[in-house]
């Protein structure tokens, strides 16, 4: 095939119905000719010369031409491609180093092979071009829903048409056991969006919580406008949902505007999502209140919050137990899920059991330890007393309060305290001794005689060693792992030893051993309360 002047308009003819064919700019199809074109050169001139075709984009002539760039001496490689400054003085008469000198060299005739060549080219170009077009046009609509059809399934896996190419809605992404036959209209969320060797990859899914806040900003109009927000969503997909709405504007019930009227705009989502059971529940900044309220139906007495280990513990009455725990766990679970928060659930007669235990365990201490009967170790404990220490170093005045102590009795509750601790002190110091502890671990301040204890017994028996501990090892953490959330114990953390003062200590002991500078340490402090002024600023 000979690029004459009969087939040059067809260059642009063809490239301009390729282009209208996979949507893509006519002017990347000319690109891919012009290379094709060019390798064909190549093969008829040599492999080493640097040939180009342009090709005009207006009356479709195609102009091959041999380009020779000016190279240092030193340089010269390909003499086919470059030529030196020396040389190139034939040509030009000033010639620098990177001139290009070019010459048009004539038009070649395109064999069988070459012709195949070109077309494989060409045809490579334009599935990269199609391939960009399209990654470019799903990238941004990530997180939105979209409307396809579905064409085939493989392996479980549903290919979706969804317009201008192809989706994958994976099997576990698919609610229960839904299925789906070709041609089959579908509603899914735009999951991610990857550009990947062999074209960008979109990946689909209906069991996404994302979906369900999307499938609600479409019927309810305040979702939309931002009057009500989403706060968070957790889903047992096809079966059970809970959804945590709040209202910016106070003459708008969150709630009620997302059920609808007669329950209109809930059960839209319902019916979308197969039939799936929707709890909407009005978010609350207070986790307790939140929680009461992601609990629902179910009734709650009584929240105790741990914030350092994220856990929350929920009494609720005994009969509402089973509605609490919900069938196979999928109330407390999509509760947890919506707060973030780990949930324990008793019930009021297992409260009050561990209450009395502790109780009971706080009185024989008291009994044991004070020398005092079983009524007045109960009063002790009754009025919030619950260790040895409280007892001994409150104020005197706190004491007076219980029904029969006057100063005297008080003085001498206090003194017997102190005697029981001096001895459980000492008792301690020698078990230390005992297990080797030096003297540097006993001469540093913080750590009680039970501490050195236990960290003796976790083999810490120098300042050395207990330099070397982290924060959590001493007070203990929490770890996820495959999103569970897993206690480690700490070797203080009987002893109540916080995870900030854990990192005081440690960093005190370093401080002493000289392995950190307190220069630095000063430097560090001031330097992030410049970095939080900064912030204030900011956001003001």
């Amino acid at each position: 095939m000979a690029i004459t002047s009969a087939n040059q308009l067809e260059l642009l003819q063809t490239a301009e119905a390729v282009a209208r064919e996979k949507m893509i700019d006519p002017g990347l199809v000319v690109e891919a000719m012009e290379e094709s074109l060019a390798r064909a050169a190549k093969s008829r001139y040599g492999a080493e010369m640097d040939i180009r075709v342009s090709i005009d984009r207006k009356t479709g002539v195609a102009r091959f031409t041999r380009v020779r760039t000016v190279v240092e001496d030193e340089e010269l490689e390909n003499y086919q491609a470059e030529l030196t400054v020396v040389q190139a003085k034939d040509y030009l008469a000033d010639p620098q180093v990177g001139d290009e000198i070019i010459d048009e060299v004539p038009p070649v005739e395109l064999g069988r092979i070459a012709a195949q060549s070109a077309k494989q080219v060409i045809l490579q170009k334009v599935r990269e071009a199609e391939r960009e077009r399209q990654y470019e046009e799903f990238k941004d609509r990530a997180g939105t829903i979209i409307n396809g059809v579905v064409r085939r399934e493989e392996y479980g896996n549903i290919i979706v048409d969804i317009g201008r190419g192809e989706a994958v809605l994976r099997r576990n992404e698919k609610i229960g056991r839904e299925s789906y036959r070709p041609n089959d209209r579908i509603r899914v969320f735009i999951k991610d969006v990857r550009r990947e060797v062999r074209g960008p990859q979109i990946f689909l899914s209906r069991t996404a919580p994302e979906f369900m806040a999307e499938l609600f900003k479409m019927e309810v109009p305040e979702i939309y406008d931002g009057i009500i927000d989403i706060k968070a969503v957790a889903r047992d997909p096809g079966s059970r949902a809970k959804i945590a709405v709040i209202s910016y504007d106070n003459s708008i019930d969150p709630v009620g505007a997302c059920v609808g009227m007669r329950g209109s705009r809930v059960q839209a989502v319902v019916n979308e999502l197969q039939g799936e059971k929707i709890d909407i529940i009005p978010w609350n900044e207070d986790q307790p209140t939140f929680l009461v309220n992601a609990l629902q139906p179910a009734e709650v007495s009584k929240v105790v919050l741990d914030d350092e280990a994220e856990r929350i513990e929920v009494v609720v009455p005994d009969e509402q137990l089973s509605l609490a725990i919900g069938r196979r766990g999928q109330n407390v679970r999509l509760a947890s899920q919506l707060t973030g928060l780990n949930i324990d659930i008793m019930t009021e007669s297992q409260e009050s059991e561990r209450r009395q235990k502790e109780f009971a365990l706080r009185t024989q201490l008291f009994m044991e330890a004070l020398d005092v009967d079983e009524f007045f170790a109960q009063l002790l404990v009754s009025e919030g007393f619950t260790s040895l220490e409280e007892v001994a170093y409150v104020e005197v005045d706190e004491l007076l309060v219980i029904d029969g102590v006057d100063e005297a009795t008080a003085g001498e509750l206090q003194a017997r305290a102190r005697d029981h601790i001096d001895a459980v002190n000492r008792a301690a110091l020698e078990k230390a001794q005992k297990l080797g502890v030096e003297q540097s671990l006993f001469d540093f301040e913080g750590l009680t005689p039970q501490m050195i204890v236990a960290l003796a017994e976790d083999d810490v028996k120098t300042l050395e060693d207990f330099a070397t501990c982290a924060d959590w090892e001493l007070a203990g953490g929490w770890t996820t792992v495959d999103g569970q959330r897993i206690k480690d114990n700490g070797v203080l953390e009987p002893f109540d030893v916080s995870l900030e003062e854990a990192q005081n200590l440690v960093m005190t002991a370093r401080v002493q051993l000289g392995w950190v500078d307190p220069a630095e340490l000063v430097q560090d402090e001031l330097g992030e309360g410049e970095e939080t002024a900064e912030d204030d600023e900011a956001e003001a």
